[in-house]
């Protein structure tokens, strides 16, 4: 399934697209993804995941596989497997452009996916892809926007900085172990779960049953 979704970032276009290249500082941005190893231009990562009770893990590898420094875009080829058997693959554009000192990415995600998560159907998908990118474009905000200046950043009498300047565009981010599940029913919302639930409260009524027979 194709899927279209934009972000936007307010920082420069460079900057964003400095941060996007390095996968060690962007990685930690994504809800509920770590990086384990980067080798040139290819990467290995995991993703943990949530559906209510239910907690997935998709360990899988990535690579950029084009970059175009003049239009600002890149591309991505990931994909992953759950211990359940579960796939997950992506190729995945990313077009980056600014405005009055924003920056806008229009993202477009060819997805195939097997599994849990497969239940949400197209639109759900879409519409929790969304949401997540919301949250990554709000961390990645944090992470390139500049330190907020302190006491000994203030000029002397000279007008001289007490501390000599040091270029950090990008801070430091948690390191990738860190990293939470992401709930899909939390950023799914009401309609999901009101599928979603009658068949967890099924599926505890049937481990119910079973514990109480093995009790016997």
């Amino acid at each position: 399934m194709q899927l279209d979704h934009q972000f936007t970032v307010e920082a420069p276009v460079d900057v964003v697209w400095q941060a996007l290249l390095d996968p060690e500082r962007v990685a930690p941005c994504m809800p509920g993804a770590a990086l384990t190893s980067v080798d040139g231009t290819a990467f290995a990562g995991s993703v943990k995941v949530r559906l209510g009770p239910i907690s997935l893990l998709y360990k899988g590898k990535g690579e950029f596989t084009g970059t175009d420094e003049a239009t600002r875009t890149l591309l991505i080829s990931a994909a992953g497997k759950d211990a359940r058997s579960g796939t997950a693959s992506a190729d995945v554009t990313v077009v980056l452009s600014e405005k009055d000192g924003k920056t806008t990415g229009a993202v477009t995600t060819q997805l195939t996916i097997t599994g849990k998560p497969a239940q949400f159907g197209r639109g759900m998908i879409a519409e929790v892809g969304g949401k997540i990118l919301d949250t990554f474009a709000h961390n990645l905000a944090e992470l390139v926007a500049p330190e907020a200046p302190n006491a000994s950043d203030a000029p002397d009498a000279q007008g001289k900085s007490a501390r000599p300047e040091v270029s950090e565009p990008l801070r430091a981010v948690p390191p990738p172990e860190e990293a939470d599940a992401i709930d899909l029913l939390e950023y799914a919302g009401s309609p999901v779960l009101k599928r979603v639930l009658p068949l967890i409260a099924v599926a505890l009524v049937v481990l119910f049953l079973i514990a109480r027979r093995r009790r016997k």
